[in-house]
Order: C-alpha cells, then sequence, then structure tokens
C-alpha cells in the first residue's frame, strides 16, 4: 500500500516541488490548491496543468481547487486583489511585510488537515501525511511559516480530533532555500522521467503576473518572490523555463532570460553590499 499525503499546492516552485518529491518518494497524493482572491490568480491555472501533465506521465494525482468565496473583500494585503501594489526588492527587506496574508498558513492548515484525517480513516485505518512546501526563505517574513507556529497549530489539531495520531506534518524543505529545493526537484524529475522544464514552466512565483493574451502570462522578475526563484534557477546554471516580462507605458516587453539573470544578479549584489 502507498504511503498517503495531502498536499497544499500554491501552484508555485516550492509546493510543484514538494509535490514530485512526494511522487518520487512513493506517495498517493491528495492536492488542494486555495482560491482566496490572489492577484497571482495564475498559480491555481498553473497548478492545474502540472496536475494535468502528470497524470498523463502515469501518476495518479487528486486534485482539488477550494474557493474561498466572501473572504478576499476582508482581507489587508497587497496580495489579494484590491490590496495595496506588491513591493519589490529583495525578499528579506522588511517591507516585504506587505506581502503577508494575515492568518492564511492557519486557515489553509485546518482544511488541509481535515482532508489528511478524512484519507488516514477511510476504510482501513492508515497514516496520512500533511505536506507543505515552505522553506527556510520564508521565515523572516512568514510567522506562519515557522516551526514555532507549526507545532503549536498541530498540537491544537491533536486536542481537537479523534485519531489525530495518524496525521503528520511532512515540510522536507523547512530548513533549506528556494536553491535546494530546485535541486531535489531536478533530482525527482530524473527518478519519476519527467522533463524538468516541462514541470517549472507549469509553476508561478511571480506576485505580479503580467497578462500577455488570454492564454499567456509573464512573469515579472523585480518582486521579493521572483528574485528569490530567478536566484536559484541562477544557481542551478539553468534557464527558468517560465517567460518574464515586464509593463511599460507603451505595451508589454518580453524579457529573455540573460536579462533577467543580469538584472536579479545586480539587485543580489546590491543587498550584499549594503548588509556588510
Amino acid at each position: 500500500m502507498k504511503k498517503q499525503a495531502v498536499l497544499s499546492l500554491s501552484g508555485g516552485m516550492d509546493s510543484s516541488t514538494l509535490l514530485i518529491h512526494l511522487l518520487a518518494n512513493d506517495y498517493q497524493v491528495t492536492a488542494l490548491s486555495f482560491d482566496y482572491g490572489q492577484k497571482h490568480r495564475i498559480e491555481l491555472e498553473r497548478a492545474q496543468s502540472l496536475v494535468e501533465y502528470l497524470n498523463s506521465k502515469g501518476q495518479n494525482v487528486k486534485h482539488q481547487i477550494i474557493k474561498l468565496d466572501g473572504l478576499q473583500q476582508l482581507l489587508n494585503s497587497a496580495l489579494v486583489e484590491g490590496g495595496k501594489d506588491v513591493p519589490e526588492g529583495h525578499y528579506e527587506q522588511d517591507n516585504m511585510k506587505e506581502t503577508v496574508v494575515p492568518n492564511r498558513n492557519k486557515i489553509f492548515a485546518s482544511l488541509i488537515q481535515a482532508v489528511a484525517l478524512s484519507e488516514a480513516t477511510k476504510g482501513e485505518k492508515q497514516q496520512c501525511a500533511i505536506a507543505m512546501g515552505i522553506h527556510a526563505g520564508d521565515h523572516a517574513i512568514y510567522p506562519d511559516c515557522r516551526q514555532e507556529f507549526r507545532d503549536v497549530d498541530f498540537e491544537a489539531f491533536k486536542v481537537g480530533n479523534w485519531d489525530s495520531e495518524l496525521v503528520y506534518h511532512y515540510t522536507p524543505y523547512l530548513n533549506d532555500d528556494k536553491f535546494g529545493i530546485l535541486k531535489d526537484g531536478l533530482a525527482a524529475c530524473n527518478t519519476l522521467g519527467l522533463e524538468f522544464d516541462e514541470v517549472y514552466k507549469r509553476t508561478n512565483t511571480s506576485y505580479k503576473p503580467i497578462k500577455l493574451s488570454d492564454t499567456v502570462w509573464l512573469s515579472d522578475y523585480k518582486s521579493a518572490a521572483s528574485v528569490e526563484r530567478v536566484e536559484a534557477f541562477i544557481k542551478l546554471g539553468r534557464p527558468d523555463p517560465v517567460m518574464y516580462g515586464e509593463t511599460l507605458e507603451n505595451g508589454i516587453r518580453i524579457v529573455k532570460w540573460e536579462e533577467v539573470k543580469s538584472e536579479v544578479e545586480k539587485v543580489l549584489n546590491d543587498h550584499k553590499k549594503a548588509n556588510i
């Protein structure tokens, strides 16, 4: 019998990598994505596209998009429709706190816990993992990605549910960075016989995606999450397969990888100098 896991699949690089990591380690995965009114809703389409690709390659991933209707209007965050502009710059800068969505991971965790416990108690009882792609780069800005939060939240889940001992956390990237995650993704692709570029072009990390047409979206390369992603691909020595661009007064410009790489390297160097 395969191991069971319920995954929080945002459609970003981290959770998408964790999905193929789980498959490579013989887990049966139920993936949950959440529509909470985020500006970068293209990530949900990317998540669906990745699941379809994986299933076409012989995997059997169950995927559900959960709509949290009505929540967007009540949230104060730059990441939701109607919020402030998403800030640009290095991902460790203090202004990146504008991208915090109040209690987001607690909301998601409650739903994931409910599904994981349901999977664990269907038929013959078996253990089920709650899988989340949180990583060390999240800790400075997002307190609900820290181990302290995970521990306390999980204690509340255990106290409030029968059979909770069947559910456990699986967060293999908790102390890793995006480069480490990307290396793990490359290894998982090799294990599963997947095309690396086919997997990662079906992910979105940009908090400020740019609509080029009804079917084509470009990633920005200046918001913090994008800078962090580009840095990981630079370290890996591979071009990112997603398309990048920027909005100008007279239209939208597609930006080639070498230019994206050069601009992000400048941001990283400036940040390094400022912290010497």
